[in-house]
């Protein structure tokens, strides 16, 4: 059995967007998930938050309530990619890192391994519930925790670069790259923490562009898209 967790960038969410919602992406995403999905195959999604607020950008109050209200945008993604699912005939379930009613259940290793052998696709909302902590390291715990196979992170960058390919004409890309050498060159396309935790467990992870055409579909399918970094 393949489980597979997806990371979804919250500025990837918004499209051309640039903030809110772009329902074109996110239904082109869950028709991906719906041609890919199988007996044989489970999936559980985890969404950042940049398309609405980021704590860091919250400087003028204390960074505790700053991360509080930048997990709270995870959740309003994640309903919308329910809905979005729903529309496509997806079945699935929110866990939240803390509970709120009836939008999520409290975060169970065990209830969201017993949705996904129930065929639903698993939302995890909320990161670690934690402040200080991004929703890469969330992602990174949960894949972990849900002992994923595989780790898909589709942002708005198409590969991991030495340095930042917009301001540097000369950046190189690396198509492979091990994880080791992602921590020692502090390259930041996912934050310290994760890449430590990564490097601990032995948890690979490829990084696509969700703007790339049926990128997920690509990943999903093994196929050679991103950057592969690898222990």
């Amino acid at each position: 059995m393949r489980r597979v967790m997806l990371k979804l960038s919250g500025e990837a969410l918004a499209g051309e967007n640039g903030s809110g919602f772009d329902f074109k992406t996110l239904d082109s995403i869950c028709k991906q998930i719906k041609k890919v999905k199988s007996k044989n195959l489970q999936i559980a999604i985890v969404t950042g938050g940049g398309n609405f607020i980021r704590g860091k950008m919250l400087s003028e109050i204390d960074k505790y309530k700053a991360d509080e209200i930048g997990m709270l945008s995870t959740y309003m993604n994640s309903l919308y990619i329910q809905g979005v699912l729903r529309v496509n005939g997806i079945d699935s379930e929110i866990f939240g890192a803390f509970p709120m009613s009836d939008i999520a259940e409290t975060f169970s290793k065990y209830k969201a391994i017993d949705a996904m052998n129930n065929g639903k696709v698993v939302i995890l909302a909320g990161g670690t519930g934690h402040p200080y902590f991004t929703t890469d390291t969330g992602v990174v715990l949960r894949s972990i925790e849900l002992e994923c196979t595989e780790l898909l992170l589709a942002k708005s960058i198409d590969y991991v670069y030495d340095k930042d390919p917009v301001k540097y004409s000369d950046a190189k890309k690396y198509k492979k790259i091990t994880m080791q050498e992602l921590f020692d060159k502090k390259l930041e396309v996912i934050d310290l923490s994760a890449t430590v935790l990564c490097l601990t467990n032995k948890l690979n992870l490829r990084i696509f562009s969700l703007n790339i055409k049926n990128s997920i579909f690509k990943a999903i399918k093994g196929e050679d898209i991103g950057t592969l970094v690898y222990n």
